[in-house]
């Protein structure tokens, strides 16, 4: 159901800043993918404290809220997302908290938590060099590479119930981490964590961070909107070459494409609906489920409604 003109103003009022407030906004700005139809609100909160006001509006509204990352591993839907989307962007916090432990806020961008490593000596997120997006999303998805992911130095997590703005702090052990996922619920928002580090010298994080970027420049598509990995690997195997084993490199619905440089990307050429992305992913499932009798699971996540 559309937001009424009182939902808006309410939402408005308890936001006490109209800028972080965007009404019918079109999410293909906020994917990497270039690809989504219109957000009904889309709020970037400046702090906690003016994200749990907007919640509790929305609480009392009965307007449905969700949560969204820096947008990369992520296709919405081409009819868009009703009620309120929240992007952690402007929750920029990062700091050193001891000899070793780091507090780094949601909206973080990985990039500039290794650099922030990095320039402190301090080893563990290394696996970073190859992962795009936020800090809140590398958590949720339990992001990572061969050098190593989130649950190896995540020792706590904090997000607010989208419900009711109430925080909630669990340790990594109750935060269900494994191969890209975890059990932190959807129906909230990672608004930090905090990693424990180890020391290491500057030039080796430096040296084994250009040699992963190389290696991931050399594989990977660039130039080309993208969310990264579609496929998960499956265990023992690579995604990407079960796909390619099946003539698949090149295939495309649309403007959307199976990357000709690596088969596990699927690609928006330029144009691309959410409509051709999934019926591309559906003709790869069916093609590896009809040669190697194996069905992939997605790491891409999609949310949102299709176009009616």
């Amino acid at each position: 159901m559309p937001l009424s003109p009182a939902d808006r103003d309410a939402l408005l009022a308890a936001a006490g800043d109209p800028d972080v407030l965007r009404f019918d906004e079109p999410m293909s700005r906020h994917t990497t993918l270039r690809i989504g139809g219109p957000a009904d609100v889309w709020f970037e909160p400046d702090s906690e404290a003016q994200l749990e006001r907007v919640l509790h509006a929305t609480a009392e509204r009965g307007v449905v809220a969700s949560t969204v990352g820096a947008g990369s591993n992520l296709l919405v839907r081409d009819g868009g997302i009703r009620g309120l989307v929240v992007a952690s962007k402007n929750l920029r916090g990062l700091e050193r908290v001891g000899e070793l432990d780091v507090r780094v806020e949601a909206g973080v961008s990985t990039g500039r938590l290794l650099h922030a490593a990095t320039t402190w000596a301090l080893g563990g997120v290394e696996f970073l060099g190859g992962v795009p997006g936020s800090v809140g999303g590398g958590l949720i998805m339990n992001a990572g590479t061969y050098l190593g992911e989130f649950v190896d130095v995540t020792t706590q997590v904090a997000s607010v119930r989208l419900r009711d703005g109430v925080r909630v702090v669990r340790e990594a052990a109750a935060c269900g981490f494994r191969y890209r996922a975890s059990d932190l619920p959807a129906d909230e928002i990672v608004v930090e964590g905090v990693l424990r580090l180890r020391p290491r010298p500057r030039p080796e994080i430096e040296a084994e961070v250009r040699s992963l970027r190389d290696r991931r420049k050399e594989r990977e598509p660039s130039g080309v909107a993208n969310s990264g990995s579609t496929f998960k690997n499956p265990t023992g195997m690579f995604a990407g070459k079960l796909i390619e084993e099946c003539g698949l490199k090149g295939r495309s619905v649309g403007a959307a494409q199976v990357s000709p440089k690596h088969a596990n990307w699927l690609v928006n050429n330029g144009g691309a609906r959410a409509a051709d992305l999934l019926a591309l992913i559906e003709i790869v499932r069916a093609e590896v489920q009809a040669k190697h009798n194996l069905r992939l699971e997605l790491e891409v996540r999609v949310i949102g409604e299709d176009a009616t």
